[in-house]
């Protein structure tokens, strides 16, 4: 068993109070050593910052505010420069826990790389005009640890991961990840290249608090940016980029360029509507990064 833990929270623009407030209090029952560090990788969010201060008075957990932000891959970096112990559990900020036996279950296992898996809090009620809730629901099958360990690399996200501190020293996040997505496909994608094992377990945090859907849509076309920009480093590690070769292998390129002048702005009045698709999601997610290549060829 882990005798001492780092947990990991980087934060821009989010509440991690209620997170944080739960990981102290069963952390607070183990007999290890531990602390929370947060970082706020430059909010301008004055409110989720007054609300995030209010951690600092709990024991043993750290509050650094950045000025700049960093992006997703340096501010994890610089987590693990700041952790003191051994071992490293990185969460993202705006997850909730609804497993009192979280940190327990954690504690465990002693792999170098544990991945945790997430799940959504399901109300239909409230939430079924919002696209990610719909997506995220419609992808719930795959979350589970049998099909996760089918493909232990490509299935890895950062959400909520354990891992030695000696295996993010030497095999740090890319820096040049500065934008949304996809760095924790290339650092599987380096894991699986080196031999460093990953385990799946059924540990999950809960997304609780989903983005407007015309927020959801922006961050899905910068996250097929960064996918077009690392295109080279990520094959095999993509669906869209298993489709985006075939697509080229046929020479359906220029089909795939008219699809897209027809299609993209009825395609983005359902998906940014109350009632949208996620196969019109799936087939816009396609249709833009296509739109992305053919500009680069």
């Amino acid at each position: 068993m882990n005798h001492s833990l780092s947990v990991l929270i980087p934060v821009f623009n989010c509440s991690c109070h209620d997170l944080v407030t739960a990981l102290h209090e069963q952390l607070c029952k183990e007999a290890i050593q531990w602390e929370i560090i947060v970082a706020d990788d430059g909010s301008d969010d004055e409110q989720m910052k007054a609300e995030n201060r209010a951690i600092c008075s709990l024991e043993n957990v750290r509050l650094i505010e950045r000025e700049v932000n960093s992006g997703r891959a340096k501010i994890r970096n610089f987590l693990t420069g700041e952790a003191q112990y051994d071992r490293l559990l990185f969460l993202d900020g705006d997850n909730s826990l609804r497993n009192d036996k979280f940190i327990s279950n954690y504690l465990a296992h002693e792999t170098p790389v544990v991945y945790g898996g997430y799940d959504i809090i399901h109300d239909d009620s409230s939430l079924l005009s919002n696209l990610r809730y719909r997506y995220e629901l419609k992808a719930e099958g795959n979350h589970s640890v049998a099909i996760r360990q089918q493909r232990p690399y490509q299935n890895f996200n950062t959400k909520n991961f354990l891992v030695n501190k000696e295996v993010m020293t030497r095999f740090p996040f890319d820096e040049r990840f500065r934008y949304y997505g996809y760095e924790d496909v290339l650092w599987g994608k380096t894991l699986c290249d080196n031999s460093i094992a990953i385990k799946h377990i059924n540990n999950p945090v809960t997304a609780t608090d989903f983005e407007t859907n015309e927020h959801f849509v922006r961050k899905t076309e910068e996250g097929l940016r960064t996918l077009h920009q690392f295109s080279d480093e990520l094959q095999g590690f993509s669906p869209l980029l298993d489709y985006d070769r075939k697509i080229r292998r046929l020479h359906l390129a220029p089909l795939f360029h008219l699809m897209y002048k027809l299609l993209h702005k009825s395609l983005l009045h359902n998906l940014e509507g109350n009632n949208p698709s996620v196969f019109k999601f799936n087939i816009y997610k396609l249709l833009y990064f296509e739109e992305l290549r053919n500009k680069r060829s």
